[in-house]
């Protein structure tokens, strides 16, 4: 994001930006990989994750969220890609820019808060298992907080669905989507101050300190009661989980910060490193499938299945145990 401060005229150096087509193709390409995994694994996950598995866990019920999510911004990532081809030349009106925006940080953070219920329910399932069999309803709370997470997101960023985001540049002949932010977007720099805390610590900075405490301290449970199998599934998904905070989420809200402060108050840019961090950031709806597979028993089960890999004597395909004794090593069996 650029800043106009207000103005109808942008500096050379924010102009050339726009006319840098390599960079332009190189998103399009990226974006257009993304679009061919996400599509392909997000609609398998779907597909298996609603209609094949069962029973529907409170993290089955998390995974389907963060499918959701992730397809809604595979629909929304043809809309990215022609405007990048166009030269940053956005024709669709403000409302889809308005829209399409929201998708795109909606998935984002949404992802985060999921995969912080999903370590949550892990946690409390494995390390805390009398908690976690005291809690009634779970399948109710887990919807209940699906709702919640989407309810914090979008007030969160109701300035991106009330504030015209898109921008003419008469020197280019272009109307760019959400590149160029006016200063007065928000009433005042408290206001501004506000917007990124809320999104950097409490959408991001948070869930993520969350979500390693949690996997930490199920890894360490696993390796005092379980088997090696199931603490080596147990480390790969926290493998996985972060490294999507650390590939997909971290550098573009750091650098969302960094530029957003050097643009206000010293008029200063990193704009082509956050663009390519925003871009980045969309490979995590092709990486969360690994995690259902991680996470998930019978999704991993449904999956070899599916794929024709799934054999006789596999570890994978015995069945759920719905009615044994509820303990840690019998919740990991279920789920890890």
């Amino acid at each position: 994001m650029t800043d106009s401060y207000n103005s109808t005229r942008l500096d050379n150096a924010t102009l050339s930006l726009f006319q840098d087509s390599n960079t332009s193709i190189a998103i399009s390409i990226i974006y257009m990989v993304i679009l061919a995994i996400n599509l392909v694994g997000n609609g398998i996950s779907m597909w298996l994750l609603v209609f094949r598995t069962t029973p529907k866990t409170p993290s089955i019920i998390f995974m389907i969220n963060l499918t959701f999510t992730d397809m809604a911004l595979g629909l929304a990532l043809p809309f990215q890609i022609a405007y990048q081809l166009s030269g940053y030349h956005w024709s669709l009106g403000p409302r889809m820019c308005s829209f399409l925006t929201l998708v795109f940080y909606t998935n984002m953070y949404c992802s985060i808060l999921t995969m912080m219920a999903i370590s949550i329910d892990r946690y409390l399932g494995i390390v805390r298992p009398m908690v976690f069999k005291r809690i009634r309803r779970r399948k109710f709370v887990a919807v209940i907080t699906c709702f919640l997470m989407w309810g914090l997101v979008l007030s969160i960023l109701h300035p991106l669905m009330t504030t015209d985001l898109t921008f003419d540049i008469p020197e280019l002949g272009i109307t760019t989507c959400f590149d160029v932010l006016k200063k007065d977007m928000l009433p005042s720099l408290s206001a501004w101050a506000a917007f990124l805390f809320s999104m950097i610590f409490l959408l991001f900075l948070f869930p993520f300190c969350v979500t390693t405490f949690c996997y930490v301290n199920v890894i360490h449970t696993l390796s005092k009661n379980s088997s090696t199998s199931q603490k080596e599934r147990a480390i790969r998904l926290a493998l996985v989980v972060l490294l999507v905070f650390t590939l997909c989420f971290a550098p573009n809200n750091f650098l969302l910060l960094i530029h957003t402060v050097l643009r206000l108050f010293y008029k200063k840019s990193l704009y082509m490193a956050y663009k390519l961090s925003l871009c980045f950031s969309c490979l995590n709806s092709c990486l969360d499938p690994f995690i259902y597979y991680f996470a998930s028993k019978e999704f991993r089960q449904k999956l070899r299945h599916m794929m024709k890999l799934q054999t006789s004597s596999g570890g994978d395909s015995v069945r759920i145990e719905r009615n044994q004794s509820f303990h840690t090593t019998h919740l990991c069996a279920s789920e890890c």
